[in-house]
């Protein structure tokens, strides 16, 4: 087994960050005035260690996979959705794709563990671990051969991606009954309690949900010895295989120093794994939106993290961040173009 060498991540350089809020402040306004696309500005500026960023090639790599959980009926949604909407993106009909195309991102769709074959879509990269994972209801998810395994094809699709130029990722999957995933990894690594992490997912009803809590609840008591200490544990006994290609991808594009577009509730579970193994991935971190489903909002806490958007969306895919990118290239746009007080001859408010 080759296994996933945790990258010894630093936080971005500092040095410059006097630098950079001071063209931010000598810009033709008042300070502060462009609220978090000022921030926005300033972390972009601090990740790619400049005074002049730019945004090449970006991408949204989207992974997806079946979770064994599923047949504890803890979705609206059949689990043959996830095959179906995966042909659905390759065929360029989903709103990822619609969003993709308006924002002139490059999609990226992953087979990381779907049942059935995608052989006749070249457009669905192959990089499954196997016909989605079992039942954590029962069993562990995966081995811990299989995780490494994700979390080494996720980093190795980053590293792909980057040698294109890109250096802007957003991240995305899909996967029927993985908010069940999700909501368990809040509640083991992020401390929360499991009534707070679980949410109505594709659209549950009241019972449903019930019913959802009580079959993660009962999943949680099965593996006693899995707790928060151990990332890598939680991970393997709850994760899927999507989770963990986005948490290793996550880790790679952090250490490449790209930024990094987090989606929703599922992309951010990932993302706290990878917190929990290299804390310095967070400055890398654009937080696109505050998801609708139930644990997002006590994850982002867990996270310290401010989200661009709050739109009530619940659709993954990455489709927060094809709506958040427009933002950011208008952080970098007003940081590199704005005119100064200065070269515009503009006067400044008097120094009380």
């Amino acid at each position: 087994m080759n296994e996933f060498t945790i990258p010894a991540l630093r936080p971005p350089d500092a040095a410059l960050a006097a630098t950079i809020q001071a063209k931010i402040d000598t810009k033709t306004k008042p300070l502060g005035a462009l609220g978090q696309l000022e921030a926005l500005a300033r972390q972009v500026a601090l990740i790619q260690q400049t005074i002049t960023p730019v945004l090449h090639r970006p991408h949204v790599l989207v992974f997806a996979a079946d979770h064994g959980i599923a047949a504890a009926g803890v979705s609206a949604y059949p689990a043959d959705v996830t095959h179906q909407m995966v042909r659905n993106f390759a065929a360029g009909g989903a709103a990822i794709n619609v969003f993709c195309r308006l924002h002139g991102l490059e999609l990226r769709v992953v087979d990381a563990g779907v049942r059935g074959s995608f052989a006749d879509l070249p457009a669905a990269r192959n990089q499954k671990i196997a016909e989605g994972t079992r039942n954590f209801l029962h069993e562990p998810a995966m081995t811990p051969a299989e995780m490494h395994r994700a979390l080494n094809l996720g980093a190795a699709l980053v590293s792909e991606v980057h040698g294109t130029g890109c250096n802007v990722v957003g991240f995305g999957e899909m996967g029927i009954a993985n908010t069940s995933s999700a909501a368990v990894l809040l509640h083991r690594l992020g401390g929360v309690p499991l009534a707070d992490c679980v949410g109505r997912g594709t659209g549950l009803d009241a019972a449903g949900l019930a019913r959802k809590h009580a079959v993660l609840a009962a999943a949680v008591a099965a593996h006693p010895a899995v707790d928060g200490t151990d990332p890598l544990a939680v991970l393997a006994t709850f994760g899927g295989f999507e989770i963990a290609q986005l948490c290793g991808a996550m880790l790679r594009a952090a250490e490449l120093g790209m930024v990094l577009l987090i989606d929703g509730f599922i992309a951010s579970a990932a993302l706290l794994v990878a917190w929990r193994l290299a804390p310095a991935v967070l400055p890398s971190c654009v937080f696109s939106h505050e998801s609708a489903e139930g644990g997002h909002p006590h994850l982002l806490r867990v996270l310290s993290a401010q989200p661009l958007l709050r739109l009530g969306l619940r659709l993954g895919e990455g489709s927060g961040c094809a709506l958040a990118y427009p933002l950011v290239q208008a952080a970098v746009a007003f940081f590199n173009d704005m005119a100064s007080f200065e070269s515009a001859g503009v006067s400044q408010v008097a120094a009380d």
